[in-house]
């Protein structure tokens, strides 16, 4: 008798952990991961908002960074709205990374991430760098806008240009690195899950995936035109094609977060 009730003890205790209690904590936190992230892509994508503000820049052949210029008009702006999508991306992948469970294969906390799996923990790992680099390019803003202005780019490639200017090219690669690496590792999580035939970004992760990497390599090539003196080759389109595929997929990816919490 007492053997069986020492026995019964400590699974009367972990039964809480497991039951409705811990499952509606770990929907919520999916919940707000998953209004992190579209909150972070809604924020990331308002450089739209060009096509209603004089901005007087071609969105045909200049950088969507030129917008955040330090001498355009409302680089202030769009210089603070990609400060607040980077943290916002970037606080929920870090919910992920450090939260008990995940959604898009619950992996541990990234600690623990070799017993429970690696993939998703690199993959959230590579959207808080994301989002940590779109932050950093806010602070690194151009000075102006090279691919409009013919004294801007006369000064860019004599080297008169403030740190921060030329700094800002390595942030932004870091982030499309970090995108890249997340959309790529997380869609092929959700294709494996056992959940994913249910999942939005296992239906049309792929595609978005492959959207993305077309848009880079023409965004890559058309800068090595304009670096060439060969004309822009459509960069403007290309980078924003560029940013709207990684917007859609974090719309994409906190939709399939929520609607994992809904089936636990």
């Amino acid at each position: 008798m007492s053997s069986s009730t020492t026995a019964a003890t400590p699974m009367a205790k972990q039964q809480p952990r497991s039951g409705p209690l811990a499952r509606t904590s770990r929907s919520t936190a999916t919940r707000v991961l998953a209004g992190l992230l579209l909150a972070g892509a809604l924020a990331y994508s308002t450089w739209s908002l060009e096509a209603f503000l004089p901005t007087g820049l071609s969105p045909r052949t200049t950088y969507v960074s030129e917008l955040a210029a330090e001498d355009q008009p409302y680089g202030t702006f769009f210089r603070t709205l990609d400060l607040i999508a980077g943290l916002l991306v970037l606080a929920g992948a870090l919910a992920a990374l450090l939260g008990r469970t995940t959604p898009l294969g619950r992996t541990a906390p990234l600690g623990r991430a070799a017993r429970r799996g690696w993939l998703p923990a690199v993959g959230w790992a590579g959207i808080a760098l994301f989002g940590a680099a779109t932050a950093a390019d806010s602070r690194l803003p151009l000075s102006c806008a090279a691919t409009a202005d013919p004294g801007c780019l006369a000064r860019e490639r004599a080297g008169d240009v403030p740190w921060t200017h030329s700094a800002h090219a390595v942030s932004s690669s870091v982030a499309v690195t970090g995108a890249l690496i997340g959309m790529v590792l997380l869609t092929f999580v959700a294709r494996r899950h056992a959940t994913a035939p249910r999942l939005a970004l296992a239906r049309t992760g792929p595609v978005l995936v492959v959207l993305e990497l077309l848009a880079t390599g023409w965004t890559l090539a058309s800068v090595a035109a304009f670096d060439a003196g060969r004309g822009t080759w459509g960069l403007g389109i290309a980078q924003r094609l560029q940013l709207l595929f990684i917007a859609v997929w974090l719309v994409v990816l906190a939709w399939s977060a929520v609607s994992e919490a809904r089936r636990e």
